[in-house]
C-alpha cells in the first residue's frame, strides 16, 4: 500500500523549501494554514514526491509555552542520525546516479552504500533529517523471506559484514 504523506516539523521553512524543491526536485503542491489546537497557528506545507505521494512540513507559530525542540527525528532524540530516516525510491542505478549528482550540484555531500540487495545514497536535509534514495538491485524471493524470519527470531543473529563498500562524495568547492 502506498502512503499519502509523512509530516515533520521545521524551524527553517525557507531552507526546507529550497532543499525539497531544488535539491530533491519535488513540487510544492499545497500550503494549508490554520489555528493550532494548543494555541498559535501553523503552516502545513506539502511537496509532491511523485505519484501523488507527499512529504509535508509544519511551521509552528506562537505556541503558548515554547519549549526547546529539534526537528531532527533521530539526533533530536539522542539517537544516531541513521536510525530514523526518510527513504525515497529511485527507479534504477542511473536514476540514483542522477539524484546523487543533483545533490552534489546543490552543495550537499552524499554517502553511497551498496547493501547487497539495494543501493542507497544519503544526505541530511536542513532539519537534520537523514534523507535517502534507494533502488533495489536484486529481487527478493522465498529464500530471502525464510532467512528474514529466521533472523527475526534469532536472539543472537550472526552480524552481516556488509555487501559492498561505502563511498563518500563531497560537493565541488565554488571557484
Amino acid at each position: 500500500m502506498a502512503y499519502h504523506h509523512t509530516a515533520f516539523a521545521t524551524k527553517d521553512l525557507e531552507a526546507t523549501h529550497r532543499f525539497y524543491s531544488e535539491a530533491m526536485g519535488f513540487t510544492l503542491a499545497k500550503v494549508v494554514t490554520g489555528p493550532n489546537p494548543e494555541g498559535g497557528w501553523a503552516k502545513h506545507v506539502f511537496y509532491d514526491s511523485g505519484d501523488e505521494e507527499y512529504i509535508a512540513f509544519w511551521e509552528l507559530h506562537d505556541l503558548p509555552t515554547p519549549k526547546p525542540w529539534s526537528p531532527a527525528i533521530s539526533t533530536g532524540m539522542g539517537l544516531p542520525a541513521w536510525v530514523n530516516h526518510l527513504a525515497f525510491k529511485a527507479k534504477d542505478l542511473a536514476d540514483l546516479d542522477a539524484r546523487k549528482q543533483r545533490w552534489l550540484d546543490h552543495g550537499y555531500p552524499v554517502l553511497r552504500v551498496d547493501h547487497g540487495f539495494c543501493v542507497s545514497i544519503y544526505t541530511d536535509d536542513p532539519n537534520g533529517i537523514l534523507v535517502e534514495f534507494c533502488t533495489t538491485t536484486q529481487a527478493l524471493g522465498e529464500a530471502d523471506r525464510e532467512e528474514a524470519l529466521r533472523l527475526l527470531r534469532d536472539p543472537n543473529p550472526p552480524l552481516d559484514p556488509g555487501k559492498g563498500a561505502a563511498e563518500f562524495f563531497a560537493p565541488a568547492k565554488p571557484s
